[in-house]
């Protein structure tokens, strides 16, 4: 087992710092930037990509192709995933950023071996992704939560950086430490732990979902309990989409379903009842301004009401009542506009993981936990 762990990480090592060397000597050099996406390339077997924004600077991303509903979750319709229907569009694909991003001239990057960008709002989170140029945009809930079942379908849970540097069940994974937090490890370098920390368990997945910052999404929040989304992944569409708080392209989901207007009767909400985040169409009945939580796998149904097939793609609700999702939280906070963060901190231990999701602050938060990483549609 020594064994294998080790060359699971030299392999991640070698990779990692081909990457870093091939980025460290093209950034700052403007004519390197076709050497530096061939390298990307070719080291990751075509599936990183490196894509330069509006002033020619570039990032790295994963390439995340189509899939359907039913690839992810035994039993659920062949629609293809919220993630890739886009303005009415269908899409082949979309870019994830490897890395949790870091902000240089007020844009987005994902770059490798880098301090994850914190203390940041939701607002100017977003600003940092668009200003990148057309296509580009704040990373949505569909996306992630379409990785998210990815990684449980595929058995590729990922760890990482959840207890001061390490992750809490496997201790002997552990990352490069990039700040401090009372004498401890705090926040890690981007994409500097084992492959098992990155969504498909290989050097070229989508690093630290599990912990290191919480993440900024588009696309969905909670108003006074109410589940809201940008319909499909139209939060993709960037500027082009109107997500302020009193923005009319906001839906409600009723319990079959359907999209409709905010405040509809019979839509579904959170509710907490009996200690447990309860999925519901009637009216709530907690209503503190204070965040509560519990396991993903442990909320229920309100009496008579069957959750669709929406909310179990988007993780409103587990596709798997009690199954295994590793631990991972859900919380929320009745009150108010709720915008989601996910994934965890360095110091949330099991309860952090890539089912984690914490519609429970509002979109001017700005802790240090947080940051946020950008992805990327051909509109």
């Amino acid at each position: 087992m020594l064994r294998i762990y080790l060359q699971s990480r030299c392999t991640l090592i070698c990779y990692m710092k081909d990457l870093f060397l091939v980025i460290q000597s093209c950034v700052p050099i403007m004519g390197n930037y076709d050497q530096m996406a061939a390298a990307v390339s070719e080291l990751s077997g075509g599936k990183n990509v490196v894509l330069l924004d509006d002033i020619g600077m570039p990032s790295i991303y994963v390439r995340i192709p189509k899939g359907k509903n039913s690839e992810l979750v035994s039993g659920l319709s062949d629609n293809v995933h919220y993630a890739f229907n886009v303005d009415s569009v269908e899409k082949t694909a979309f870019y994830y950023s490897k890395y949790q991003n870091i902000i240089v001239n007020e844009r987005a990057y994902s770059l490798g071996h880098r301090d994850p960008a914190n203390s940041i709002n939701w607002d100017a989170a977003r600003k940092a992704c668009e200003n990148k140029g057309a296509g580009f945009h704040l990373a949505t809930m569909a996306e992630w939560a379409y990785i998210a079942l990815w990684c449980r379908k595929n058995g590729t849970m990922p760890h990482g950086n959840n207890n001061y540097g390490k992750d809490s069940a496997y201790t002997h994974e552990h990352g490069e430490e990039s700040s401090k937090d009372s004498g401890k490890t705090g926040r890690c370098f981007t994409g500097s732990g084992p492959v098992t920390w990155n969504h498909n368990h290989h050097g070229d997945g989508i690093c630290d979902l599990n912990g290191n910052v919480w993440e900024w999404n588009a696309g969905m929040r909670l108003v006074d309990g109410e589940i809201q989304i940008i319909p499909y992944n139209n939060a993709a569409m960037g500027s082009k989409c109107d997500m302020s708080a009193s923005s009319t392209l906001w839906k409600a989901i009723k319990a079959d379903g359907s999209l409709v207007e905010p405040g509809t009767a019979g839509t579904l909400k959170w509710d907490w009842v009996s200690g447990k985040i309860q999925l519901t169409s009637g009216a709530i009945t907690y209503k503190t301004d204070s965040g509560v939580g519990g396991q993903y796998k442990d909320m229920t149904l309100a009496s008579g009401l069957t959750a669709p097939e929406i909310a179990k793609m988007l993780l409103l609700y587990p596709d798997e009542p009690n199954g295994d999702y590793a631990g991972d939280y859900h919380w929320f906070n009745p009150v108010g506009e709720r915008l989601p963060v996910c994934g965890g901190n360095w110091y949330d231990g099991a309860v952090a993981g890539v089912f984690g999701l914490a519609l429970d602050g509002p979109r001017s938060g700005a802790g240090w936990i947080v940051g946020f990483r950008s992805a990327f549609v051909d509109l």
